[in-house]
């Protein structure tokens, strides 16, 4: 699955979502995903909600399409002020 159909997807289906979403070990192994994504929906949730909420947003795409994502997310207010 492609970086930028796995950013759609998380921005389609989690509330004013950004995601932005990368090949880490490039661009021809597309099994493997880095995310960073930013939602108010992610305010006051614990990581691992967050973490959920993504998956959530993929649905079966994580277990069919995506063997390893790494994430980040980030309250809009948290990204400010500790993103990348």
């Amino acid at each position: 699955m492609n970086a930028d159909d796995v950013a759609d997807l998380i921005e389609r289906n989690l509330e004013d979502a950004d995601a932005t979403v990368t090949h880490p070990r490039g661009p021809d192994d597309e099994d493997h995903l880095a995310a960073t994504v930013v939602s108010p929906a992610f305010e006051g949730e614990s990581l691992v909600d967050q973490h959920q909420m993504v998956y959530d947003a993929l649905g079966d795409h994580m277990t069919e399409d995506i063997h390893a994502l790494e994430l980040k997310t980030y309250a809009p207010d948290e990204y400010a002020e500790h993103g990348e």
